[in-house]
């Protein structure tokens, strides 16, 4: 995978559902402390809360997995922000990152793949993206410090 530069991150995709997946591109959303405004999860004892409240995925991490043959797509594993030009390998827990001119979210973990989303790999093998089997391949969550609104195209840094 090319690394991207940080100056060009950015917001690729802002993705809700009224619960399951694939969640729907959405232009803006309104992010409170409890995620999207509009975004509902069927499951909510291991998706939303404070601590959940935004799940956080890489384009490019995406696209290298249709490149292996998965039919994985923005949203499709119920990420709300599909991030592009921004280094996957920064996102840990803890890392703080400004999405627009408005919103401050932190990182709190990564995401444990569940059989949800198992339609977005090949034969089923949804655990592709687990940290612990494939590190630097996970979705994040990320609780939100500072809410407000996000557009499709809005910066994305690195706060230090």
């Amino acid at each position: 995978m090319n690394e991207p530069t940080l100056s060009r991150a950015q917001i690729f995709q802002i993705n809700t559902s009224r619960g399951g997946v694939p969640k729907i591109p959405q232009h803006a959303a309104e992010v409170t402390l409890l995620g999207l405004e509009n975004d509902a999860h069927n499951d909510t004892a291991h998706h939303g809360g404070p601590e959940k409240a935004l799940s956080l995925y890489s384009l490019e991490i995406i696209r290298a997995l249709q490149q292996e043959g998965h039919p994985i797509f923005p949203g499709s594993t119920g990420e709300n922000v599909t991030i592009v030009g921004l280094d996957w390998g920064l996102v840990e827990a803890g890392t703080r990152l400004q999405l627009g001119n408005a919103v401050l979210i932190e990182i709190s973990r990564y995401a444990t793949p569940c059989q949800t989303i198992r339609e977005s790999f090949r034969d089923h093998e949804f655990n592709r993206i687990s940290s612990r089997t494939n590190p630097g391949w996970a979705r994040a969550y990320a609780r939100v410090l500072q809410p407000g609104v996000i557009r499709v195209g809005d910066a994305v840094r690195v706060i230090d």
